[in-house]
């Protein structure tokens, strides 16, 4: 019997490769393993549940087992795989052992964990399991603090307060969005969040979250003092690679891979966020759906390059539309604004006046596929 084609991992990454995959090869067999349930979402919509009144199960599109029948595939939930045997062709789960032909690393990024006092009280959001925990912890709650003023963090306190939450941020940037957009688009999301009734504590970093009574007091650098109910940090997420470095695989930020997503191993290969694509570790949904049909048509026998195109970034915080596109490296250009806050236009050029990004927030966002088409066509080369 055939070993089959092994993908390690139920998110975004790994059920659009099987999907696209399938639309090419009906037949071959797939096993796809994953250490949780297997519940198919989306998890852009993790940092919208709230405002709809969504729970895990609101959020979920179909469990395990319907997703077995639509894509003809085997799912093993619950399974650690604990290491990779490259010379044998073989995953292990503890003591079970898989063959593979191919095998698809799509494990994505996991939350960094604060290395603070008292970090076991601080809650992440990182997939539907998560959400499930933190919407239970915060029934019947009313303060919830943020840690983290960059995507995630920006767009879970504006879901959450949304929802009626009393919501305060903390971070040591000096604005939101400081990673992806110039400071006076940052500072335009302040007053959006304000007037939800979002407090922001921008500049100060968090050092110390203790249990008092049935509360949580988290304690900021220049020692103030926040009280919530519940702390969900979201201060970024890093690749998880430690698989691949047990099976010597090549790392750096993340598993490096080439323009077909393959590993230093020849029939491994690796998908979304977990995954450095020619230099580039690109946590987003866009480079995630691209690398999925790239590598689906490779792993059906049509050898394909990934090129990246224009990939703007949405920011889901509705009160004040966003959407970037970041340059790739700030030393090759300047910044221009246009505009009155809150409606701004960022238009990042090079010396010779081509443009190599832009951020646009409130009415100018109606300008993003003009500035796309602007854009080198090849945006991650």
């Amino acid at each position: 019997m055939t070993a089959p084609l092994v993908v390690l991992g139920t998110g975004l990454a790994g059920y659009n490769l099987v999907k696209e995959f399938r639309k090419l090869d009906s037949e071959r067999p797939v096993v796809m393993i994953t250490s949780d349930d297997g519940r198919q979402y989306s998890k852009p919509m993790l940092s919208t549940g709230f405002s709809k009144g969504k729970d895990a199960d609101g959020l979920a599109m179909n469990d395990a087992g319907a997703m077995c029948e639509t894509l003809k595939v085997e799912i093993r939930t619950f399974q650690q795989v604990t290491r990779i045997d490259s010379q044998q062709n073989k995953i292990f789960m503890d003591d079970d052992a898989l063959e593979y032909s191919d095998l698809v690393l799509a494990l994505g990024a996991a939350p960094i964990n604060l290395p603070i006092v008292g970090n076991e009280y601080l809650m992440h959001v990182n997939d539907l399991m998560d959400y499930e925990k933190f919407h239970q912890a915060v029934q019947g709650k009313e303060k919830i603090v943020v840690l983290g003023a960059g995507l995630v963090g920006c767009e879970y306190a504006h879901d959450l307060a949304s929802a009626s939450y009393k919501v305060e941020i903390a971070a040591p940037d000096a604005q939101p969005l400081s990673r992806l957009v110039p400071d006076q688009c940052g500072q335009a999301l302040i007053p959006a969040l304000q007037e939800l009734g979002v407090k922001l504590h921008l500049g100060k970093a968090a050092t110390k979250v203790e249990k008092i009574n049935d509360g949580l007091v988290v304690t900021l650098d220049d020692g103030s003092e926040l009280v919530a109910d519940v702390v969900l940090s979201a201060v970024g997420l890093r690749p998880r690679t430690d698989l691949a470095k047990q099976a010597k695989l090549q790392v750096n930020k993340g598993i490096v891979v080439d323009r077909h997503l393959k590993t230093s191993e020849n029939n491994i290969y690796a998908l979304g966020d977990c995954a450095e694509v020619a230099g580039f570790n690109l946590l987003y949904v866009l480079p995630l759906m691209n690398g999925a049909r790239a590598l689906a048509k490779t792993l059906s026998g049509q050898e394909v390059e990934l090129q990246y195109p224009v990939m703007p970034v949405m920011v889901k915080t509705p009160s004040l539309p966003i959407v970037t596109c970041p340059p790739q490296d700030e030393g090759q250009g300047n910044w221009s604004i246009e505009g009155q806050t809150p409606h701004l236009k960022a238009l990042f050029k090079d010396s010779q006046g081509n443009l190599l990004g832009y951020a646009l927030t409130g009415e100018c966002v109606a300008e993003k596929i003009k500035l796309n088409k602007e854009l080198p066509a090849s945006w991650y080369k």
